[in-house]
């Protein structure tokens, strides 16, 4: 079983609820479509003005039975949003009146929703650029308690199944902050350890990766490494964690043994956190494109409760798969 067809028999198994905030835009409402059709969802909600959901249903020959369409600026529930709404953003000078207009956005409203628990997650980014979908999960959703960066992670899926969990592993962060201090890459590795347990169904075995490997070499993206291992390793004691771990002896058995002996991690690691936004993004594709690895991401992990990006050159399918992946976060 593919881990795309893992994610959709969980979804199916939990039966959460969805908010698909861009409910014009044609891909979304195809998509919608099929996680009702594929019972990967008890409800789904499209976002938008019912004459302009069901003219696009209509122009791509898409039915709407079993999907609920709200529009935010009519709904009952606006004025309890925008209170709020306002209640959250009034410490950044946002006014009553603001908050009011500001919650009729659709992806807005679609964070209220996932925040009061009307729906159990949230996916957008198929029209709206990444920087919007992560503005309104910031303000609105929030993060959960003692995690103060959102990040992502990518599950790279390889036919080397001798590696990682079953020749899948956990990628972070590949998308989301771009120099990390060492507080972020702790919290990074923590929330990728998490990722790992609901992804993989697996224990996380945690490797932050470096040029050097248990100072072989010196300096300060090394220290940094260092440091964000030492502060998960006080926060969370019961985390696997190691590093700072160069690539090859953080998952290759016999470079572990010669280059970290003593590491309970080296040589069996299925978490690989980068130091890096650069060299994540690189890692990855890497992997995607020499190796023929599946990639499947980016997945936002450290949300209060569960939110994807999309990207905007998604497919049907693209929409399908990261619902799927979402509302498996939601058995947390």
């Amino acid at each position: 079983m593919t881990f795309a067809e893992t994610m959709k028999k969980k979804a199916v198994e939990l039966q959460k609820t969805l908010v698909l905030p861009e409910g014009t835009e044609p891909r979304t409402v195809a998509a919608a479509r099929r996680i009702i059709d594929e019972k990967l969802a008890s409800k789904v909600t499209l976002l938008g003005t019912q004459a302009a959901v069901e003219e696009t249903a209509k122009k791509n020959d898409i039915s709407l039975e079993g999907i609920t369409v709200i529009d935010p600026a009519t709904s009952p529930l606006r004025q309890k949003y925008a209170d709020e709404y306002y209640a959250l953003r009034k410490h950044k000078g946002m006014t009553e009146e603001e908050a009011y207009a500001g919650i009729a956005d659709q992806l807005r409203y679609g964070a209220m929703m996932v925040r009061y628990k009307e729906a159990d997650a949230m996916v957008a980014g198929a029209e709206n650029t990444t920087g919007k979908v992560l503005v309104a999960s910031f303000h609105i959703i929030k993060t959960k308690p003692g995690i103060k960066s959102a990040s992502s992670c990518f599950v790279m899926a390889t036919d080397k199944k001798d590696l990682g969990a079953n020749g899948s592993f956990i990628f972070s962060d590949c998308a989301t902050i771009p120099e990390p201090t060492a507080e972020q890459l702790a919290e990074i590795a923590e929330e990728s350890a998490e990722s790992c347990k609901v992804y993989l169904g697996t224990k996380p075995i945690v490797a932050l990766l470096s040029y050097s490997t248990k100072g072989s070499a010196k300096g300060p993206l090394v220290d940094k490494v260092a440091l964000a291992v030492k502060l998960l390793q006080e926060k969370r004691p019961d985390i696997l964690v190691d590093g700072e771990l160069q690539l090859d002896a953080a998952i290759i058995d016999s470079v572990a043994h010669s280059k970290a002996p003593a590491s309970p991690v080296a040589g069996k690691a299925n978490v690989l956190v980068f130091p890096d936004l650069q060299a994540g993004n690189i890692g990855y594709k890497l992997v995607q494109r020499l190796a023929g690895a599946e990639a499947y991401g980016p997945i936002l992990q450290g949300f209060a409760r569960p939110v994807s990006d999309l990207s905007r050159g998604c497919s049907i399918e693209d929409i399908v798969v990261t619902s799927a992946i979402t509302l498996a976060q939601a058995a947390q």
